[in-house]
């Protein structure tokens, strides 16, 4: 499997320590943000890691991370000429999947513990994808997923509904088989214009190719003044090291 790093977007929310530099660059712990999604890739095993960012920071993020020798894997990195949604994103790693399993990872989210049990699980997985859900106390804040328990599949994902069917999240963890990319080329975008991740997902859910765990790990996305406070408290504890998962 490869891995794939998600780090564009404009982090207006964190303004105006984005004005600085991106978000994904701010500390978590005593690291930078971006360093627990790579540590997360390579605890599973991936050793080829695609970085996507905007053209505004990617000076930034090359200089923190080079080739990877450092971290003893290889980084390339793609320019998201625009924001155009996460699955617009997503859609740049094509050619460096080579047509392999890929893990994409939110450059925001922070995980405490490692995800490697639920690799493993996808990796012998016919297929399809699998997303990671975490239960929440605020569902309405998040995309929540209905899912048929017997089957460990899920039937529906919703966007910040007022009355969510369940109070589990999706978190920005993803696993996908090599045909997200046609499901990518075919989905059109939202009302906002972009090509957004639930619409991939939701594709896999229609053709019964979407599977799930929930994550038993505490998990914030730090993308607010606030659960970036959470996602330090959460590094500062364990040094910012992954907890076995």
């Amino acid at each position: 499997m490869k891995g794939v790093i998600l780090a564009g977007g404009k982090g207006e929310r964190l303004y105006p320590l984005t004005k600085v530099t991106n978000k994904h660059l701010l500390p978590v712990g005593k690291e930078p943000m971006i360093y627990n999604p790579i540590k997360q890739l390579l605890s599973c095993g991936i050793r080829d890691i695609l970085i996507v960012t905007s053209k505004k920071h990617m000076g930034d993020i090359v200089g923190l991370l080079g080739s990877g020798e450092e971290f003893g894997c290889d980084f390339t990195f793609k320019v998201q000429e625009k924001a155009g949604g996460i699955a617009h994103a997503l859609a740049l790693a094509e050619d460096f999947s080579k047509g392999q399993k890929i893990i994409v990872i939110l450059g925001d989210n922070i995980l405490a513990k490692s995800i490697r049990p639920y690799a493993e699980k996808f990796e012998k997985q016919d297929g399809g994808a699998m997303i990671l859900l975490k239960k929440v106390g605020d569902p309405e804040r998040y995309g929540v997923a209905a899912m048929d328990e017997k089957n460990n599949m899920v039937m529906s994902i919703a966007e910040k509904e007022k009355n969510p069917k369940s109070d589990y999240a999706v978190t920005g963890v993803y696993m996908y088989d090599p045909d997200v990319f046609d499901i990518i080329a075919k989905i059109k975008p939202s009302k906002r214009g972009e090509l957004e991740i639930t619409s991939v997902n939701n594709q896999y859910i229609n053709e019964k190719k979407m599977t799930y765990e929930i994550l038993d790990s505490d998990w914030t996305d730090a993308g607010t003044f606030e659960s970036l406070a959470q996602a330090n408290q959460m590094m500062l504890k364990t040094g910012n090291n992954l907890l076995e998962g």
